[in-house]
């Protein structure tokens, strides 16, 4: 009997422990997770939740655009949309990296985590902000002469603008956290802003240099350019909200402390699905398109001269009707040649060749070795002069022959 109650008090310990370890942990999170990793499963904290599940989704997305591009590079044979290729894969590089720095945002902050926001968040937009500037300089001259750069200068000037922020960014975390000896997480919202100047000078030249993209006489290019422009203009409203939020909004609403990493993760996964959607996805479609035909012909043009395609002697045979009449020609012509001419008169035909004299006051008519340079006056003209035969004009080509 002691037995049982022993048993029946050490089950009551058990549930009681585990209660109180329940009340202690986030609802759906297990009872191993570490505290700062709770905001990724916490149910009461929804926000946490829905944007890990939007920036996976992003990185799933720009991991595939990855394996695709990579699996048809061999098919890609236009050198024009073969030469951005890998400023595809830089900058789908730069947006896995913005997607996996939402994590960053969601879990609590600590010494390193808030040393990764500092720096990559800048470094990140810049590489992306680069590569969008490097695809308008290379839209720019195909609109407007037909050739682009060589790619290893786009992905150079794309790295070459990172680069700086790079060195920002570094100057900034070491003047703050080595130099002065304070915590990584002990900034001001106006600093962290202010270290994204650069990015956002990069932001709007790539957005000036997009209304460029849309003059110039090679219209199959245009459409890239109206996508860079898209991306531009999403991305400064995207910019201009979350600063406005994260600078002035969680304050007025008395929600500093609590609405700050909300506000700067769902900036980045918003900007991350802006640049799959309005950039990747079209560029890497019209990449893997099959090259046009250089110049097909217009068969409704009419401005230029048609060129005869086929020998119209050799291939459309001619009527019957043709070939009879050309060779009756030829034996009246080799007639008249036989009957001769004598002191520029036509001379007398032979019966054989020249057949029957007609009736009338017409008299003979000769046979003239060309029909088309001899005058052959009609009945009509012979009635009205009277009965003869009336001489040619002078401005017949055929007058020297009769």
């Amino acid at each position: 009997m002691r037995t049982h109650q022993v048993l029946a008090f050490l089950l009551l310990l058990v549930i009681a422990s585990v209660a109180s370890e329940n009340a202690s942990t986030s609802r759906g999170c297990g009872l191993d997770l570490l505290p700062q990793y709770v905001s990724l499963c916490d149910l009461d904290a929804i926000w946490g939740i829905v944007v890990e599940a939007v920036a996976g989704a992003g990185a799933l997305i720009t991991l595939l655009l990855m394996l695709i591009l990579l699996v048809r590079l061999p098919f890609i044979k236009d050198k024009e949309k073969k030469r951005p290729v890998c400023l595809h894969f830089l900058f789908l590089l730069g947006t896995l990296g913005l997607f996996g720095l939402t994590f960053a945002f969601i879990i609590r902050m600590d010494e390193t985590i808030c040393s990764i926001r500092r720096f990559l968040w800048g470094v990140l937009f810049a590489l992306c902000f680069s590569c969008l500037l490097s695809q308008t300089w290379r839209i720019r001259r195909l609109v407007r002469q037909g050739t682009s750069p060589a790619g290893w200068q786009l992905v150079g000037l794309a790295l070459c603008l990172m680069l700086v922020q790079v060195i920002i960014a570094t100057e900034w975390l070491v003047l703050t956290v080595l130099r002065d000896t304070k915590p990584a997480c002990a900034y001001e919202p106006m600093d962290f802003v202010m270290a994204l100047i650069y990015d956002m000078v990069l932001l709007v030249i790539t957005l000036g240099q997009a209304f460029f993209t849309l003059c110039g006489k090679f219209h199959r290019w245009k459409l890239n350019g109206i996508f860079v422009l898209i991306t531009a203009f999403l991305s400064v409203l995207i910019w201009a909200a979350w600063m406005t939020m994260y600078l002035f909004g969680n304050a007025v609403i008395q929600h500093a402390d609590s609405w700050s990493d909300p506000t700067l993760a769902i900036a980045l996964a918003a900007s991350g699905w802006v640049f799959v959607i309005f950039h990747a996805i079209p560029e890497i479609h019209c990449t893997l398109l099959p090259p046009l035909q250089e110049n097909p012909p217009n068969y409704f043009d009419t401005s230029q001269p048609r060129m005869r395609e086929t020998a119209f002697e050799e291939d459309v045979p001619l009527p019957r009707t043709y070939m009879e009449n050309k060779a009756f020609s030829m034996d009246e012509h080799n007639a008249a040649l036989r009957a001769g001419f004598s002191n520029g008169s036509l001379g007398k035909r032979s019966s054989g060749s020249l057949g029957k004299k007609p009736s009338g006051s017409l008299g003979n008519r000769p046979s003239a070795p060309f029909r088309s340079n001899v005058y052959q006056p009609t009945e009509m003209a012979v009635v009205l002069n009277g009965g003869t035969i009336p001489t040619a004009p002078p401005s017949h080509t055929g007058r020297h022959l009769w």
